[in-house]
């Protein structure tokens, strides 16, 4: 049975350029939304969570969402190779390498780091599935940017594989963030749709950091014509990088007159150290958080974005269209066995182990 399915796009959708002709099956789909007593919301606010942490298991998070058209165009063209690139914690690094594995398609990854020595490069978090997959990992400089260096690394290794295997390689941008990539969240706002977005809702607010799920969910916004405000809360770059990848995404599918700034509100200042790079606030939050309400956030993204969110709704309260504020969950939870939250857990945590080797004594 072919892989393929045929894409339906969405009524309000179907005058965009460059409608994919087919998807894969790889989330799994209407994921849950429930309320959150996420700590530190002022009481006027009532918040609650799309869990699009749950779309699979090692294909868990936002990046599967893409992948599914992307896979797609890459089975269609006949590839035999898929070329991605991201941090060396990538999650969109780790779902593509599963879900090529899945569709008989061989990986491979530019990862990048300060790590000098091959020898160093472990095995923890994401790292871990994409060992396991036996991806062909390519260790790059940590601030490698990827129009400049990234990409023209990737055609040079895809010309590489032509030369060697008579195969070809489709190459997948940082975080999946195209305009095939983009109806993976045109897929979702539809989701969304049906689970009562416009009659529940006021506002969305989600984790950025390639503007891929920030551009799907805006221009969906837009097209549907709705009152609901997306507020994207960015963990890397700036506001410029973010508004101009926006604006490249409107210009490919045709919405020349729409501009980033009308459909989408980016929210600065909650990164931290920077990207990758947590602080001793931060994993204090994550601890509260998922000791609170059992909802695991990651440390790169989710994490800091809920943060960012609480802060915002104290701080810039006005930024919001209304009190009824839905947070998408977008994965990452790999992310979270790297070794970052492992001292502080430890520490928080230690007054709540009890030794009991006597059957008969009472517990401590």
């Amino acid at each position: 049975m072919s892989k393929l399915l045929p894409y339906v796009c969405p009524k309000w959708a179907q005058n965009l350029k460059h409608i994919p002709k087919y998807r894969v099956q790889l989330a799994n789909p209407d994921t849950p939304i429930h309320r959150w007593c996420l700590p530190g919301i002022p009481s006027k606010f009532e918040v609650s969570i799309k869990r699009d942490d749950m779309t699979g298991s090692t294909l868990s998070g936002n990046k599967v969402r893409k992948l599914e058209f992307l896979m797609a165009d890459a089975v269609a063209r006949k590839c035999g190779h898929v070329i991605t690139c991201g941090g060396v914690q990538s999650n969109h690094c780790r779902a593509t390498v599963v879900a090529a594995r899945q569709l008989q398609l061989q990986p491979h990854l530019l990862l990048r780091t300060d790590v000098q020595n091959q020898s160093e490069i472990g095995s923890e978090g994401n790292l871990l599935l994409d060992r396991l997959c036996g991806a062909n990992i390519h260790i790059v400089p940590k601030k490698s940017r990827y129009e400049t260096e990234l990409k023209p690394r990737m055609e040079k290794l895809a010309k590489k594989l032509k030369e060697e295997t008579g195969e070809e390689s489709y190459l997948v941008p940082v975080g999946g963030s195209n305009s095939v990539g983009l109806f993976g969240y045109i897929t979702v706002f539809q989701e969304l749709i049906s689970q009562g977005l416009f009659e529940q809702f006021d506002d969305i607010v989600f984790a950025c950091g390639s503007g891929g799920t920030a551009a799907g969910l805006a221009i969906s916004n837009h097209l549907t014509g709705s009152h609901v405000r997306c507020h994207a809360i960015i963990v890397c770059d700036d506001k410029a990088y973010f508004t101009d990848h926006v604006d490249q995404t409107l210009v490919r599918v045709g919405l020349d007159n729409v501009h980033c700034q009308d459909i989408l509100d980016i929210i600065e200042g909650h990164k931290g150290r920077g990207y990758g790079l947590s602080t001793q606030g931060e994993l204090e939050f994550i601890t509260n958080v998922s000791r609170s309400t059992g909802i695991m956030l990651d440390p790169v993204y989710s994490g800091k974005a809920a943060m960012g969110l609480v802060e915002e709704l104290h701080n810039n309260p006005q930024r919001f269209q209304g009190n009824r504020i839905l947070f998408l969950h977008t994965g990452g939870i790999f992310g979270m066995f790297d070794g970052t939250l492992g001292s502080i857990v430890t520490a928080e945590t230690q007054n709540l182990i009890h030794m009991w080797s006597n059957k008969d004594d009472s517990p401590e």
